[in-house]
């Protein structure tokens, strides 16, 4: 109990090149970003503190989404908003395994 573990949440062809992907994960909304040039992909909470904007929906500048509601932007790299660094979303470790994405995660309360 209460150890970190990797889980599988989409095949990675499933995740939109250079923007994000809703994807639902053991009671989290999540958002998967994939990258091009160099390929990276980043995961964060899905929901913009702001007002619950869906930032899976958001336009990706370099590595900072837009959440499109409101334009409150995140830095993908560690999920602190660019115009008010209190606010934040929470970032997870990512790999891609055989085609899959696993994000690390830790059992929740």
């Amino acid at each position: 109990m209460g150890k970190m573990s990797w889980v599988p949440i989409i095949e990675l062809e499933r995740c939109r090149a250079g923007g994000g992907t809703f994807v639902a994960c053991g009671g989290r909304e999540l958002a998967v970003f994939r990258l091009a040039e160099p390929d990276r992909l980043y995961v964060i909470d899905n929901t913009c503190p702001h007002a619950g904007g869906n930032l899976a929906a958001g336009q990706v500048a370099g590595e900072v989404v837009s959440c499109p509601w409101h334009g409150w932007k995140f830095d993908l790299t560690t999920g602190v908003c660019v115009d008010s660094p209190q606010a934040c979303v929470r970032r997870y470790p990512a790999e891609v395994r055989e085609g899959v994405v696993y994000v690390r995660t830790e059992p929740s309360p």
